[in-house]
């Protein structure tokens, strides 16, 4: 227990959702059923449905994102692990920084690799399809780094999932923005590497920033 406990954070916190992969399969569920639901909704144009989709599985996934976000800190919070993992010699930046990774191993990778299969049925061709999983590999590893920040934020408070969401979601616009920005382009004839640059710069932002900001407010909590 001592090596998962301080050395190394990432395989632990795997083990961890292994060990829970019920809670895993929650937010890949839910992923599908809302890309799936909306094309139901919508009607069976093609156009239409080529245009929104992007969009939708952007929107999708963020959501799913913002179910698994409360795992990244509350157990080990509630069990006392966060304080002995605060006294560990490593700092508390390198611990979030593992959880991270973790958080999008287990949450962001799934949800990029089952994109496509959801995107055929938006009617989106190859060219699209690759590029929305481009977005997606960049961007999700930025929705776990920003959602740490929130999650750290309100460890210990009342209704915290809620406040949570009303934290992170405004943060996630502009990766939405850029995201689907990047696929709408390649539907436009464009290449749509401006807006995969951008994204990649939040990316670098996002991931230098967020274990640091989010290593502060969990000693605050803690504290």
């Amino acid at each position: 227990m001592g090596f998962f406990l301080y050395g190394d954070p990432i395989r632990r916190d795997l083990f961890l959702a292994w060990q829970q992969r019920g809670d895993l399969l929650v937010g890949l569920v839910f992923f599908v059923l809302v890309a799936c639901l909306f094309p139901l909704a919508i009607g069976p144009e093609a156009k239409l449905l080529s245009r929104i989709g992007p969009g939708v599985l952007w929107v999708a996934a963020i959501l799913a994102n913002l179910l698994a976000l409360p795992r990244l800190f509350q157990a080990d919070w509630q069990d006392g692990t966060l304080e002995q993992l605060l006294l560990a010699p490593a700092p508390a930046s390198m611990m979030v920084a593992g959880k991270i990774v973790a958080h999008w191993l287990t949450t962001g990778v799934p949800l990029t690799l089952i994109a496509p299969l959801l995107g055929v049925q938006y009617g989106l061709s190859s060219d699209l399809l690759l590029m929305l999983m481009a977005t997606l590999f960049i961007g999700t590893p930025v929705l776990s780094a920003l959602g740490s920040i929130g999650a750290a934020l309100t460890l210990g408070v009342r209704q915290g999932d809620m406040l949570l969401a009303l934290l992170v979601l405004p943060l996630y616009a502009p990766v939405l923005i850029f995201g689907s920005g990047a696929v709408a382009a390649v539907a436009g004839g464009l290449n749509g590497y401006a807006e995969l640059s951008l994204l990649a710069a939040i990316a670098c932002g996002a991931l230098f920033l967020a274990p640091w900001l989010a290593a502060m407010s969990i000693k605050l909590a803690v504290e």
